[in-house]
């Protein structure tokens, strides 16, 4: 069933429940129960927003509070998979209709930069970079509320924002220089010109990738909704239908019995479906192709995003490729030792315009795994080696293996699970059309 469809088959029993709160306290709670579809497109629904704002609460404890440029240090990022052939940059940036924000980027040549600003949903508004600011690639841009007339600097690009807050991840390419990734990135910065005020973040109940939130979430259901508006075309059915189940979930009963279909159903359902379905798949990976960054009707694609890649971008940026399981669908596993191999004629630099690169991260957690080589990807600039016919042979394990250069080995860690995330940065035509696939992880006997 579409995205679509779903949306349309809930509205019609969030409307029903809805037309309930007319009637007396006692016939309110006769109401009919919910099906497992009209729950579950409620729950994805609403957990892609709690996914946004959990990571909120523990950036803003990390980083020092709003309209900070935080820098993480270089192999390190505290949020779920991330980038780490980049110098990230991080930053929440809270403005009102009076005070802009302005950021600062320095001129960057020569290597793959963006400065990526999301909603508070997740949705991407904008990349800056030499590609969409030409006239401007660097320099000073200005964050403004939503219909603000604030007067700005003469020589900043005034961007608009959508709420009263938005993200920020500005990256820097690498390359096989370190040392001047590190100083450029040190040079973006973020100042508002005055003291914005703006609410804080929502309160949301505490939970984990490990254990995802229950019936739990739908107590914090107006708060989520109303702290922050939505560019889905559906969202309004999307948010009756949120808003119907947190009604039944008043009554004990239906309380209980939502609870048990969420963690006996929904979640494994969602988690299934953010890791191998939300997207197109083949050789056992799960390809993003045109949908990740701006989703329009997919919420359940937005919200798998954001729990297993957070702040993922648009596909004239970077395309995806998640891979859970090898050749014959087995979940990875750390102890095992598997092979990537890419004929001559399809290796993966020939597809970028950037570059490429895999990462290496733990189930269900998502983040690095620590291994003694504190070796966490492969990308276009690893130094990896191609084999006398030109082809090039990727090990994941937790040993090298012999015949095959150490420089192409991704370390594993034993009985650890795992998961790839594949990126392929200023993706050409032929991966964006869905046609280039990473191919086959392949379990070595």
């Amino acid at each position: 069933m579409s995205t679509t469809l779903r949306a349309l088959h809930g509205l019609a029993a969030g409307l029903a429940l809805l037309a309930t709160l007319a009637a007396p306290i006692q016939a309110r709670a006769a109401s009919p129960a919910l099906d497992e579809q009209v729950i579950a497109d409620a729950y994805v629904y609403l957990i892609g927003r709690a996914l946004v704002v959990r990571q909120e609460h523990l950036d803003i404890a990390a980083q020092g509070g709003y309209n900070v440029a935080f820098h993480n240090r270089l192999g390190s990022a505290d949020f779920v998979n991330p980038n780490l052939g980049v110098a990230n940059t991080e930053a929440w940036i809270a403005v009102d209709d009076d005070t802009p924000v302005v950021l600062e980027i320095p001129k960057i040549e020569g290597r793959y930069y963006t400065a990526q600003i999301l909603d508070e949903w997740g949705e991407t508004l904008t990349n800056i970079h030499e590609r969409n600011y030409p006239l401007q690639p660097y320099g000073k841009f200005a964050f403004v509320a939503p219909g603000s007339r604030v007067a700005i600097p003469d020589d900043a690009v005034r961007i608009e924002l959508r709420s009263y807050k938005a993200k920020m991840l500005a990256r820097v390419e690498l390359q096989n220089d370190r040392e001047g990734a590190v100083a450029l990135q040190r040079q973006i910065s973020i100042s508002p010109l005055g003291e914005p005020k703006f609410p804080p973040a929502v309160k949301i109940p505490e939970f984990d990738h490990a254990q995802l939130v229950g019936v739990e979430l739908f107590d914090a259901t107006e708060d989520l909704l109303k702290s922050a508006p939505d560019v889905s075309p559906i969202a309004a059915q999307l948010q009756a239908q949120v808003r119907a189940v947190a009604l039944a979930t008043k009554d004990p009963a239906q309380r209980a019995a939502i609870d048990k279909t969420l963690r006996d159903q929904v979640i494994p359902r969602f988690m299934r479906y953010a890791t191998q379905e939300g997207g197109q798949a083949r050789n056992n990976w799960l390809g993003t192709a045109m949908i990740l960054g701006n989703y329009g009707e997919e919420f359940w694609t937005r919200s798998g995003a954001n729990l297993i890649g957070i702040w993922a971008n648009n596909s004239h940026e970077v395309v995806y490729f998640i891979g859970t399981r090898d050749e014959a669908g087995r979940p990875l596993d750390g102890s095992k030792t598997y092979l990537l191999h890419f004929p001559n004629d399809a290796l993966p630099q020939d597809v970028v315009h950037a570059f490429w690169s895999v990462h290496l991260v733990g189930v269900p957690d998502f983040m690095p795994v620590p291994n003694r080589l504190d070796r966490f990807m492969l990308s276009s600039h690893s130094n990896t080696r191609t084999n006398p016919d030109g082809s090039l042979t990727l090990v994941l394990g937790p040993e090298p293996v012999a015949g095959i250069p150490e420089s192409n080995w991704l370390p594993t860690a034993p009985g650890r699970m795992f998961s790839l995330n594949w990126r392929a940065y200023v993706p050409k035509e032929v991966v964006r059309r869905g046609e280039w696939f990473p191919p086959l992880v392949t379990k070595r006997d």
